[in-house]
C-alpha cells in the first residue's frame, strides 16, 4: 500500500510532461481486435507464483473494463514492469551517456504515447523504464563486445508490456521477435506494439509473435540458433520446473541476457542460476554480475543480478 502510495507520488515529478493524445480511430480499431479474445479464456495457474497469479487477474479485470489506453498509470503495472522516477535510473542513464555508443542510444531512448508511460522526470524524452532496458541491453553488449544490429532473432520469457521488443524494432526493422508470456500479458503487448504500426500478432508469420504456448515456440528455436534469450526478472519468478522446460531454448541461443533478484517467494535464484552455470558452461562464456545500481525499493532491499552469457565458437 505504501510503495503505491510513494509511486503515485514520484509521477508528480514529471508534471511537466503530458504525453500526445492517442488517434480515437485508431485507438477503437486496435481495442475491437483485442476484446473477442478475452472470452472463454481461463487463466493457467500451474506455471505462475502467488504474485503472478494476482498480477494476471488485475490485467483480466482491466482488459475487461475495456480501459487499457493509460494501463502504464496503473499501480499495479507499474510495480511489475514499469519503474519510472527513481534515482537509480539517473546512475544508469549517465552510464549510457558516457558510453561511446551514446547517440545510437539515445535513439532507442526516445519514449512513445502508447499507455500514457511516466516521463523520466530528469530526461523527459524518455521514461525510466525505457532507460532501464536500454541499460540491460548496453551490459550485454558491453560485456561481450556485440554488434546488436547483426542479431536477427530475439526470443524474450515474460516481456513486459512490450518495451523491450519496441527498443529492437529500432535497432532492426526486420527483427524475428517472439514475446513468450501469459495469454492476457500477450493482449496488453499486443495493444502497444500495434498502436506503435509494428507487424504483431499471435501467428510465427508475423514480426513480433505473441504466445503463451510453449509447444509453439519449442521446435523453432531448437532448429534455429542465431538469437539471443532475454528474461528480465521473469524465468527467476517462476516455479523451477517450469523454468526446466525452457533450459533447452537457453542452451540454444547464442546469448544470454536474464535479470534476477537473489530471492523470489521461496526460491534461492542465486542456486538456481549457479546451476544453470554448470550446466551450460561447456557451451558458454557467462558472468553472473552483480547490478550495481539497483538494490530493491526502500522496503525490500536485496542484490539484483545479470546471467550473461555468450556462446564459444567451435
Amino acid at each position: 500500500m505504501i510503495n503505491s502510495i510513494l509511486r503515485k507520488l514520484s509521477t508528480y515529478l514529471s508534471f511537466f510532461f503530458t504525453n500526445k493524445s492517442l488517434v480515437p480511430k485508431k485507438n477503437k480499431k486496435i481495442l475491437k481486435e483485442i476484446y473477442p479474445k478475452i472470452i472463454n479464456y481461463k487463466l493457467l495457474k500451474s506455471n505462475l507464483k502467488k504474485t503472478h497469479i494476482k498480477f494476471n487477474l488485475n490485467i483480466i479485470e482491466l482488459l475487461k473494463k475495456e480501459k487499457i489506453q493509460n494501463f502504464l498509470r496503473e499501480s499495479f503495472i507499474q510495480k511489475m514492469f514499469f519503474v519510472h522516477n527513481r534515482l537509480f535510473i539517473l546512475n544508469e542513464l549517465k552510464y549510457l551517456y558516457r558510453d561511446i555508443k551514446w547517440n545510437f542510444y539515445k535513439k532507442l531512448l526516445v519514449e512513445d504515447n502508447v499507455g500514457n508511460p511516466v516521463r523520466y522526470f530528469l530526461y523527459p524524452k524518455s521514461s525510466g523504464n525505457k532507460i532501464n532496458h536500454v541499460f540491460h541491453l548496453c551490459t550485454l553488449i558491453n560485456q561481450f563486445n556485440i554488434d546488436i544490429k547483426k542479431i536477427k532473432n530475439v526470443f524474450e520469457f515474460g516481456g513486459g508490456y512490450g518495451c523491450m521488443a519496441r527498443i529492437f524494432s529500432k535497432i532492426n526493422k526486420d527483427i524475428k521477435y517472439t514475446c513468450f508470456d501469459t495469454f492476457h500479458v500477450n493482449l496488453i503487448q499486443f495493444y502497444y506494439l500495434k498502436y506503435n504500426d509494428l507487424n504483431v500478432g499471435f501467428s510465427k508469420k508475423n514480426n513480433f509473435f505473441l504466445t503463451s504456448e510453449l509447444k509453439e515456440i519449442q521446435n523453432y528455436y531448437l532448429n534455429n540458433s542465431n538469437y539471443i534469450f532475454i528474461a528480465n526478472w521473469s524465468i527467476s519468478e517462476t516455479p523451477i520446473k517450469f523454468r526446466k522446460r525452457f533450459e533447452k531454448i537457453v542452451r540454444n541461443s547464442n546469448f544470454i541476457l536474464i535479470c534476477f533478484q537473489e530471492n523470489f517467494e521461496n526460491i534461492d535464484n542465486i542456486k538456481y542460476f549457479r546451476m544453470l552455470q554448470k550446466k551450460i558452461s561447456n557451451k558458454f562464456q557467462i558472468k553472473i554480475k552483480k547490478n550495481r545500481f539497483y538494490k530493491g525499493n526502500f522496503f525490500k532491499k536485496q542484490n539484483h543480478f545479470y546471467f550473461l552469457a555468450k556462446k564459444i565458437k567451435k
